[in-house]
């Protein structure tokens, strides 16, 4: 058993202390909101994450897992300390350091014996040796430590699960001492371990975020031009996936990707990039295509809706930015209520976790009960969110209570042949549905086949 402290009490830090005490480690995640640890204290976490609340339950009554605001308690008996607090991005697309700063200065005032400080937040490439320096200037008196980059590849819905079965655990420090102890830690995963140095550490993981983004607006580029084409990107992205140096992961036309990683990311290295005299115009690229899937959404809804969409009433499915979660963070389906709203637009949405986060963040919108509830009297639906409830609605029900039995799905997870039976104008993303009873007017599509 070894004795973790963990700083910051988000996706990345939660899941990290608790699957680390869940190892049998006894763990202290700290946070600096009282109002997080009370909650925590309490049983109750502050974010949604399937089988999180029951594994930091079961951790907290076996004793292996304690929450406090306290750097010096949290560090009092740790060989380990983690640094997961956020890294957001700033004004010019930059990673903002200023919480890994603190967490810095902290952990520097508050040694009382040797330890190694792991990195988990994504930060830029250099940040090791930058948090190295601010540590030492910010001991009350020389004592050893060592600095690791430990980067963190974890979704959010499936934290738990990719924290414990890892593809591979990456670990950078100028210490090899340093680093094969943190190795060590993670030795119970049974996973492939990548040992090097701290700067190229802290590059696979921005370059893996980078790709993974990358591949998300290629497929949707490939959407766009199957709509102009009439091919049908779903089988598209199905004969590309079962080539194995492609993959089928990552290829899902849609709305493009949010939340807490990609969208910064990639901004935070095309940053990194252009300060440093490159010119990184594939990442330009992936994030321009990205923000184009947003107007499409709009676009596809305005033409539907007869060219305007004022005072047009709007239901949005989906808020979080992706299922199993309540972040929105980036989420698509924000971003295109502002837009709807900006053209006039009356937008009411649903979630089955996210309308919290959802309400405090965009004015004015609208949250109803449940998804037939959103539908009645609507002029159109949106779906901006995969949830695995939509997927199970009663179709013929949400026809009968809409005005408009209009439906843009952006997450591609109708059959478009079934909402035509249906009687839906129905749109999705690079599918040119044509049934064969209506020629070349089909549901989908461009030139006079979207409806």
């Amino acid at each position: 058993m070894k004795n973790i402290a963990v700083a910051g009490t988000g996706y990345v830090g939660l899941s990290t202390g608790t699957c680390f005490a869940d190892m049998g480690n006894r763990v202290t995640c700290i946070d600096i909101s009282e109002e997080k640890i009370n909650m925590l204290r309490n049983g109750q976490a502050p974010i949604y994450e399937p089988g999180l609340n029951e594994m930091i339950a079961r951790n907290v009554r076996g004793g292996r897992l304690h929450f406090t605001t306290d750097y010096a308690e949290a560090m009092q008996d740790a060989e380990f300390i983690f640094i997961c607090v956020g890294t957001p991005s700033g004004v010019d697309g930059e990673a903002d350091l200023q919480y890994v700063r603190m967490a810095a200065e902290t952990v520097a005032r508050c040694m009382t014996h040797p330890i190694i400080v792991i990195n988990k937040s994504t930060v830029p490439v250099g940040t090791g040796d930058w948090v190295a320096d601010i540590i030492k200037r910010s001991q009350p008196e020389p004592m050893e430590f060592s600095v690791v980059s430990c980067p963190e590849f974890t979704r959010e819905g499936s934290a738990l699960y990719d924290f414990m079965n890892p593809d591979r655990v990456v670990i950078g420090s100028r210490s090899r001492e340093a680093a094969e102890k943190v190795a060590q830690l993670h030795l119970p995963l049974r996973a492939r371990i990548v040992m090097t140095d701290l700067r190229t550490a802290e590059m696979i993981k921005y370059a893996s975020n980078a790709f993974l983004a990358t591949k998300i607006s290629f497929i949707n580029e490939i959407a766009v031009i199957c709509e102009k084409l009439g091919a049908d990107v779903e089988e598209v992205a199905q004969g590309m996936g079962f080539d194995r140096r492609i993959g089928a992961q990552f290829l899902n036309a849609g709305l493009g990707y949010g939340g807490s990683c990609f969208p910064k990311d990639v901004k935070a290295l095309q940053h990194m990039a252009l300060v440093h005299g490159s010119h990184p115009s594939l990442l330009r690229a992936v994030i321009d295509i990205n923000r184009d899937m947003r107007r499409w959404a709009v676009f596809n809804l305005r033409d539907m809706a007869g060219g305007s969409l004022d005072g047009k009433r709007i239901g949005v499915l989906g808020l979080a930015f992706k299922p199993n979660t309540d972040d929105i963070r980036e989420s698509p389906a924000l971003e295109i209520a502002r837009m709807l709203q900006s053209e006039g637009a009356h937008v009411a949405g649903y979630d089955p976790v996210a309308m919290p986060n959802a309400s405090r963040a965009v004015p004015n919108l609208h949250l109803a009960e449940d998804p037939y509830e959103l539908a009645e009297k609507s002029d159109a639906l949106l779906v901006c969110t995969e949830w695995n409830e939509f997927k199970q609605l009663d179709l013929g029900r949400i026809k009968e209570l809409m005005k408009k039995p209009i439906v843009v799905d952006g997450r591609n997870i109708y059959d478009p042949a079934k909402m035509y039976e249906l009687g839906f104008r129905y749109r999705a993303v690079g599918r040119s549905y044509a049934p064969e009873s209506n020629g070349s007017n089909g549901v989908n599509g461009t030139n006079g086949k979207y409806d």
